[in-house]
C-alpha cells in the first residue's frame, strides 16, 4: 500500500506546484528525494555504550539501521582519535521516507512543548531544508523511562528543487507545520 504522503504528493502538490511555479512538465516540479537523520555523539569519547544506545535510538525512530560516524582526524584536546565513532546518520528513502515525514508532521512535532511551528530559516539556498530536534522523546517510539540522556537531532529534507521558495512551497504543501512569519512581526 502507498504511503499516505505520497499519495498526497502525487494527486495534490504535484498539480498544485505545477500551476504556481507555472512548470511546461510534471518533470519539472520538485520532489523530495531523500532524509537524512544525524545525531552528533560527543560523550562516546568517554563512555562507548552512548553509541550503542543512541544507533538504537535512531534505529527505532527511522525504521532502518543507521551507521556510527567516525572521526576523520585526531583532536587530542578533545581525547579524540582518528576512526573514533563521534555519531550516527541514517538517510531514508521511498516508502520509508514518506512514513518518516508523515510521523514527524502528525504525531512527533505536535508533541513539543510550547510548539508554534517550525522555522523556515533552515534553507541552504539550494532548496533543501534542515530541522534541529531538541529532544528525542517527541517521537512516540521512544520511551521515555529507558532513555539515561536527552538529546537531539537534526534532520535534512533533501529536495530536487532549485530554489528555496519551490522547497518551502513543497513542504508545506506536504504537511511540514511551517511558523506564520507575518502574526510574529505585526506583534513586537
Amino acid at each position: 500500500m502507498q504511503p499516505r504522503v505520497k499519495a498526497k504528493y502525487l494527486k495534490d502538490v504535484v498539480p498544485a506546484l505545477k500551476e504556481k511555479f507555472e512548470y511546461k512538465s510534471v518533470m519539472q516540479v520538485p520532489k523530495l528525494l531523500k532524509i537524512c537523520i544525524n545525531r552528533g555523539v560527543g560523550q562516546a569519547v568517554a563512555d562507548k555504550k552512548v553509541i550503542e544506545t543512541s544507533l538504537a535510538e535512531i534505529a527505532t525512530i527511522a525504521g532502518q539501521k543507521p551507521i556510527a560516524t567516525k572521526s576523520k582526524k585526531a583532536i587530542s584536546n578533545f581525547k579524540l582519535r582518528e576512526e573514533m565513532p563521534i555519531g550516527v546518520k541514517v538517510t531514508l528513502r521511498g516508502d520509508r521516507m514518506y512514513e518518516f515525514l508523515d510521523r514527524l508532521t502528525t504525531v512527533a512535532l505536535p508533541r513539543v512543548r510550547d510548539f508554534r511551528g517550525i522555522s523556515d530559516k533552515g534553507f541552504d539556498g539550494r532548496g533543501n531544508y534542515t530541522l534541529g530536534v531538541k529532544e528525542q522523546i517527541i517521537f512516540p517510539e521512544i520511551s521515555i523511562e529507558q532513555i539515561k540522556q536527552m538529546s537531539g537531532m537534526d534532520i535534512t529534507f533533501v529536495t530536487s528543487a532549485n530554489t528555496d521558495e519551490e522547497s518551502l512551497a513543497l513542504l508545506k504543501l506536504l504537511g511540514m507545520p511551517f511558523r506564520d512569519n507575518k502574526s510574529q512581526t505585526s506583534n513586537l
